[in-house]
């Protein structure tokens, strides 16, 4: 059939199964977007392009679907950029398609003109610059392809607006064969049978489990393999969920915002079995040290990532939901009933420190998210931002199920979580989904608040507001001997007169006494809903 590149896109994206996107029009897209027009495709207007890639972002994470945003060129181009790196360092599916000047002009610095594949070449999985008109059907499925496989990631198509004019004869591939791209998903049955050996002779093993698995759908067998094996399990930020926070193997977070028992299980381990995780400095930042002591087991679907940080005595590569299955068949447990009495002990010992429900003049953030933990079931979804509202809600909110946490690992943006929980509303509807909060962080990306009025979305916001950039003044006390710079919030605007702007409730609490009744209201039906919490500035994350 005959079509125009514009038109060649949509069609495409329909092959794709693309029902949602996320994006901000401009001269450069509008072939695309009027080609939209006549498409079944539900388009999400956003406030602001990086809230578009946030969106699709977040959509990604709930649904494991691959989320698509775009924007036109230049500026829209580049505000995107934030958002195709937060993507790209913890592993999220993603096509972002951008417009672009003329292929002519290219080059000569022309009006919103800028080198968008140039730009975010270091943080893609791949991008293209759509030289001909005939290769739009080829490079979208490659795309596709690309983001969703192996080692998930973003994928840009940058494509000038004469190429979206030029009419094409259409044929859309039925397959992919990208020279050079071939990821591995089935592991070495040899490694896995040293994994086997090496959990039969370890009397202190500790499972540490990253986004990866949960990227590969693979923790009904992550939980299977600890409970056949008695190992407990420690996770990563972009882990959780993984195994069930009340799991009677989970011992929490991991790192130097994570709890203590998950700590002591790393640092005393023999066997450290790592799967679907980078070794992170946040998480296991004495690398080195944890080596020396104990044997490591790494299992990746990405090589690269096996031996970058820390030394691997057994390494694998490929998916580990297919590794894992092939462990269940073959691992037996070893002698380490000492080692989990010790686990217990300490997870008795080293609790979650939080005051219950006091009188007082602020709200203790622990106290709310865990009571929301309680409140919610376990299908309900949090996003958070980034900053201490962040391992609060890592420590103290329990998550129950995989894809229910949504939150920027390892660039750690501020300005994800609202809207992440846009797209993450689009993806399950049908479910609770709350934004957790920093009064710093949520004003990175306040705006998108016309995104959820427009759209009638049930978003719920949780602000923990402190008057400070909380982290960093917290940060600024501890090393720089209370020498605070550029970190007090103190003309916030009311936050609550705010959202009642855009027609939404919003409340404002200060007490203790006052969140159990405030949630409830808060969570009473699935409309736009702001709680703005009154916290001690001096609050500590941990």
């Amino acid at each position: 059939m005959k079509l125009t590149g514009a038109q060649a896109i949509i069609k495409a994206l329909e092959l794709e199964k693309v029902d949602i996107i996320f994006g901000y029009p401009g001269a450069a897209i509008c072939p695309f977007y009027d080609s939209l027009l006549d498409s079944a495709i539900t388009h999400v207007l956003t406030r602001n392009e990086q809230g578009a890639a946030h969106a699709a972002s977040g959509y990604a994470r709930v649904t494991g679907k691959t989320g698509v945003c775009v924007a036109t060129s230049g500026p829209g181009a580049t505000n995107l950029i934030t958002g195709i790196a937060t993507a790209y360092m913890d592993s999220i599916p993603m096509v972002a398609i951008t417009g672009q000047v003329s292929s002519e002009l290219i080059g000569r610095d022309v009006f919103q003109e800028a080198d968008i594949t140039g730009a975010t070449a270091p943080f893609c999985k791949h991008n293209y610059l759509v030289k001909d008109a005939k290769a739009l059907p080829r490079i979208i499925k490659e795309a596709f392809h690309i983001a969703s496989t192996g080692r998930p990631g973003p994928v840009l198509i940058d494509i000038p607006i004469d190429v979206q004019n030029k009419e094409i004869s259409f044929a859309y591939p039925e397959s992919i064969d990208i020279k050079g791209y071939k990821p591995t998903y089935k592991g070495h049955s040899l490694q896995i049978r040293r994994i086997a050996d090496a959990i039969a002779k370890a009397k202190a093993p500790v499972i540490c489990a990253g986004g990866g698995v949960i990227n590969a759908n693979a923790a009904e067998e992550l939980i299977k393999l600890a409970e056949k094996l008695r190992i407990p399990v420690t996770t990563t930020l972009m882990g959780i969920g993984a195994i069930p926070a009340d799991h009677e193997l989970s011992l929490g977070m991991l790192g130097s915002h994570g709890v203590y028992s998950a700590n002591y299980a790393l640092h005393n381990a023999d066997l450290v079995i790592i799967m679907g995780a980078r070794v992170a400095d946040r998480a296991i930042g004495t690398a080195s040290k944890i080596a020396e002591k104990a044997k490591i087991v790494h299992i990746d679907i990405d090589p690269a990532e096996i031996g970058k940080n820390i030394g691997t005595s057994i390494p694998v590569v490929g998916d580990v939901k297919l590794i894992l299955k092939e462990l269940l068949e073959t691992a037996v447990k070893g002698n380490a009933d000492e080692w989990m009495e010790s686990i217990k002990r300490i997870k008795k010992e080293h609790p979650l420190k939080h005051r219950d429900g006091e009188e007082g003049v602020a709200v203790k953030p622990q106290y709310l998210l865990s009571m929301l933990s309680d409140m919610l079931d376990r299908d309900s979804i949090i996003t958070t931002e980034v900053g201490q509202n962040q391992i609060w809600a890592a420590n103290h909110f329990k998550v129950k199920k995989p894809r229910t946490f949504i939150s920027s690992g390892g660039m750690g943006t501020m300005g994800y979580g609202l809207p992440a929980a846009v797209g993450a509303k689009f993806g399950a509807p049908r479910q609770k989904v709350v934004a957790v909060c920093g009064d710093g962080s949520f004003q990175m990306s306040m705006n998108e608040l016309g995104t959820i009025k427009q759209h009638k979305l049930g978003v719920k916001i949780i602000i923990f507001n402190n008057s400070r950039l909380g982290m960093v003044r917290e940060l600024q006390k501890n090393r720089y001997c209370g020498r605070y710079s550029q970190v007090f919030l103190e003309d916030n605007p009311d936050f609550v007169k705010l959202v009642e702007a855009y027609g939404f409730t919003g409340e404002r609490i200060d007490s203790d006494s006052q969140v159990r009744d405030a949630l409830g209201r808060f969570l009473a039906d699935d409309r736009p809903y702001l709680l703005e919490c009154i916290v001690d500035p001096e609050e500590p994350t941990l």
